[in-house]
């Protein structure tokens, strides 16, 4: 008598902390429904992972290796991982992993692919030779990683969507777009602002150039010598791996400076933002849709962000936050100070925010949708 298999599922990603982070939820409820779920990222696994109840694999992928040898071997592992498991759905999250993971899919013939277009980075968001020669380079690899015959491709934004149709001719019935990863609303109550003796303004990322680091720094100076007081918190740390990273001697001369106070990596960003009267993000990079803002939105906060592919995404404009233009430190000061000076705008901005969230960011909305796209390409295997 045969015994009948649980489905198994696999998700690809560059970080086992970007998977706690941004789709734990996802793969918790398809362990839920009874599927056998596999994680694959480059890190050592966690010493706690077991408590998920997931399998774990480390398949070493260098974020930024262009080494042709060092490359084929990453999609190798990731090919040895899925002919041994023989997935019936894999899901690949980032770059790296989905033009290599869906190398991986074709040649172990897995029949279901998502991939999921969480930004595309500096390849479209700069567009200097270096740029241009590397999407050239790219344009081949791209066309085989959207090229699977039962796949699902999932951009956070309209404009990293409207990119690769143009690009590489993405077939629109191939696309979902699903507005960020979510967050869940328990975690990240909406209170009212607490009674500050100065207004926080909180930046909550990787310390990233690209990020707008420097244009936040940039504000608190600015509304220093107009006379407004106010707290610019730093929330993260530097990117040691990262080109485009800020420097620990940048950060403790703005500390120095009294322009910032500099808190770290942190996990507890429900009770920073708690604390907090604004988050700003005034990002240039290639981002899908940052979650800080969504999560700054369930916690009932006024936004400040740029006119960017995925950071206006994740506001109404005018209604849950400002928007400024990118690199642009005056009007980032300006739209800050609008803030601080009404408070009235603020908090409706903040309401209006927490009820964005609950339309529309709620994680279990975002989990449901995941659900669809999942058993849409099963029945088509």
């Amino acid at each position: 008598m045969d015994i009948k298999k649980n489905p198994v599922f696999v998700m690809v990603l560059n970080g086992v902390t970007y998977f706690l982070s941004h789709r734990l939820p996802i793969a918790q409820e398809l362990r839920h429904q009874g599927y056998e779920v596999h994680i694959v990222s480059p890190d050592p696994k966690p010493a706690d992972f077991e408590q998920y109840g997931f399998i774990y694999h480390q398949a070493p992928m260098s974020r930024k290796g262009v080494n042709p040898f060092t490359e084929w071997l990453a999609i190798a592992r990731i090919f040895k991982i899925f002919k041994a498991i023989q997935p019936n759905l894999v899901h690949l999250v980032t770059i790296k992993p989905y033009l290599y993971g869906s190398i991986a899919a074709r040649l172990a013939r897995v029949p279901s692919v998502v991939s999921a277009v969480a930004g595309l980075g500096i390849i479209f968001s700069q567009s200097n030779f270096k740029t241009k020669l590397l999407r050239a380079v790219l344009y081949s690899l791209f066309k085989v990683a959207f090229g699977h015959k039962n796949q699902n491709v999932i951009f956070q934004n309209k404009d990293d969507k409207q990119a690769l149709v143009d690009w590489i001719n993405l077939a629109e019935s191939k696309i979902t777009v699903i507005r960020g990863a979510g967050a869940d609303l328990n975690q990240y109550p909406y209170l009212p602002e607490s009674d500050n003796s100065q207004p926080v303004i909180a930046f909550a990322a990787r310390l990233l150039k690209d990020k707008g680091v420097e244009q936040f720094v940039e504000a608190s100076r600015l509304l220093k010598e107009r006379g407004v007081a106010a707290k610019f918190w730093l929330i993260g740390e530097p990117d040691a791996g990262n080109a485009n990273t800020v420097t620990q001697q940048q950060l403790d001369e703005w500390q120095q400076a009294g322009l910032v106070e500099c808190l770290g990596y942190r996990t507890d960003i429900p009770q920073l933002f708690t604390q907090a009267n604004i988050v700003s993000l005034p990002s240039f990079y290639g981002e899908g849709l940052p979650k800080v803002l969504i999560e700054a939105a369930a916690c009932g906060r006024a936004v400040v962000t740029t006119d960017w592919p995925g950071c206006r995404d994740a506001i109404t404009p005018n209604e849950t936050g400002l928007l400024v233009p990118i690199k642009d430190s005056v009007a980032l000061a300006d739209a800050i100070q609008t803030l601080i000076e009404d408070e009235a705008l603020r908090h409706k901005m903040g309401k209006a925010g927490r009820k964005l969230a609950e339309d529309v960011f709620d994680v279990n909305k975002v989990v449901e949708q995941h659900m669809n796209i999942y058993k849409t390409l099963e029945r088509t295997a």
